[in-house]
This record gives structure tokens, sequence and C-alpha cells, in this order.
């Protein structure tokens, strides 16, 4: 895997950035007042609940390229981020294609996401294979010199993992915290998918092999990925419900394979990012694309909830 020998301004930027910062039931912003926001919602098609209190977040995966259409997917979440104020943003790993300079990570993340930023939007960075590892030192990525990491908000845990290197330290961690994880929700997020419809990559058995007898064991209720540069909810795998959203920055046409037994919902046809709510028992999804198209929508009812 190719890296990139990294400048000292470059690292300067990274230690210090100063930059602003179940069962499902298929339904197929930022501080304005309430006339701002009236119109807001209604340029946008919103099929989340927005209830107060609830944790609300975004997911983007596969983001880094810099191009014309990553920044119109950037401009499409902050229109949405005015109806629906997600508090941060989930990143699924490539988040830098190509080189890393001060200048890719102002061309690659930081310009595109810059109202968010000034917004206090928080994003929260999985690595790549297209990545380097001294990302996790770029402030607005808030990895905090880690790999992989916990966070919490609310009732829900995070668990985002460096699904590159799954070593025996990574995975005993990952027990040790999940089997301490008191919370309601559990939620997965890394780059490569365990599970794909992708025909290009596709699952990775290899990875499946070692975390998802964990995922089962200690009751991951949803796991979110990218790598495939399409969307796709997969049918739930063991109780667990996997989503492929690594088309926030590079789309491959096409590449959803037909008739797949594992897809429940895949789009291919354009880039896409998602916005999450999850309310008490409930987990609210809605999958958009670049032009604004929901093109996919739904409730995940806690697992527990069902029994």
């Amino acid at each position: 895997m190719k890296r990139f020998v990294f400048s000292v301004l470059t690292l300067a930027l990274i230690l210090s950035s100063t930059l602003s910062p179940s069962a499902y039931s298929q339904n197929n912003g930022s501080k304005t007042g309430n006339g701002s926001a009236a119109r807001a919602h209604s340029a946008v098609k919103l099929t989340l609940p927005l209830k107060k209190d609830s944790v609300k977040f975004a997911v983007m995966g596969d983001t880094g390229t810099g191009s014309s259409k990553q920044k119109e997917v950037a401009t499409k979440m902050i229109q949405y981020h005015a109806a629906f104020p997600f508090e941060f943003v989930l990143m699924l790993g490539d988040n830098m294609y190509g080189g890393e300079s001060a200048q890719d990570y102002e061309v690659k993340f930081s310009g595109p996401y810059k109202q968010l930023l000034d917004n206090q939007v928080k994003f929260y960075a999985a690595l790549g294979n297209h990545d380097q590892k001294l990302q996790k030192n770029y402030v607005n990525f808030n990895m905090n010199g880690k790999e992989y990491y916990r966070i919490k908000k609310g009732n829900v845990a995070f668990y985002a993992l460096n699904s590159n290197y799954m070593d025996k330290k990574q995975v005993q961690w990952l027990n040790d915290e999940l089997a301490k994880d008191t919370s309601e929700w559990k939620v997965a997020f890394m780059h490569h998918p365990p599970y794909s419809s992708g025909g290009k990559h596709g699952s990775d058995a290899q990875l499946r092999e070692v975390i998802e007898p964990i995922f089962v064991k200690y009751g991951v209720n949803v796991v979110l990925t990218g790598h495939d540069h399409f969307y796709e909810r997969t049918k739930p795998q063991k109780g667990i419900y996997y989503f492929v959203s690594g088309a926030a920055g590079k789309l491959r046409s096409g590449d959803l394979k037909d008739g797949s037994p594992l897809t429940a919902k895949g789009f291919d046809r354009d880039l896409s990012f998602m916005l999450i709510e999850v309310d008490d028992k409930q987990m609210h999804f809605q999958a958009i694309s670049r032009t604004g198209e929901t093109v996919d929508s739904g409730v995940i009812v806690h697992q527990k909830a069902k029994q």
C-alpha cells in the first residue's frame, strides 16, 4: 500500500489545526429563527422524525477526492443540516485520496465542509485503505491520536475501527470495551464491509470471520461501512443491520450485483450520504443522493424491543 511522506507543514496542520470548526419499515440546522428553519425544511425532503433530545448524525464514506461532485454532496449535507441539525458526522474511511499535504486537507475536507465546521459539527473518522495513519492526529477528525476508539452520544455507543489492520491488540480492545458497555445502542463504523454486494470489492470474508462473532456476542446493533462506492442496506445478518455508504466522494456506477441475496435496498447511480436519528428504541435512517433524492429510508427497531 502506497504511503506518502508528510511535509512539516502538513504535520503542523494535523497537530495544531485551527480550522473552523426490528424489523425495519420502509418509507420509500443550523441556528436559525423559526421562519428560516421552516424555509430550510421545505427546501429538503426529510423523512426523519426530528424528535427533541434524539441523537442526530450524518454518515459519509470515501469522501476525500476534492472533486466538484464531492463538494455538491457537501452542499446538500449543509442544506439538510439547516432542517435536521445533526451534531456530528461519521467518516467511513478513504478520507484522503492521493496526497495529504496541508493543501489537500483544505481542498478535500476543510473547504467542502467549512460551513458545518463553522456550525460546530464534529467529524469522527475511521481509517480507510487510502489513508495515512497520521490522520489520527488531525484535530478535525477527532481521533485523538488513536486508530480505533469509542465515543458515546446519548444512549448510543459508537466504535470506530481500523479495518486495515484488525490485529490481536485491536480485537482484544474491542472485546474488552463491548463486554463492559451497557449502552442501549451499539454502532460500529469502519471502512471495509463484512457484507456487501459490490462487484469490485464485495464482502470482506476474512474481516467478517474475526469481528462478526464479537458483534453477535455483545449485541452490536448496526455496522456502518464504506469502501464500495455505492449505497447498500443489507438484509439483517445474524440480527445485525449492515450499511455500505461509500459514495460521498466517489461512485462506481453499476457495481451493485443484480439479484444479490444480501441486498434489501441499493443505489449506485449517483453519489450519496446518510442521515440517522436515534430516538429511544428506534433508529431512523435516510439515504440521500447528491441531487437530494431520497434513495432509501426507514426505521430499525432495537432488537431487544422485539423480544
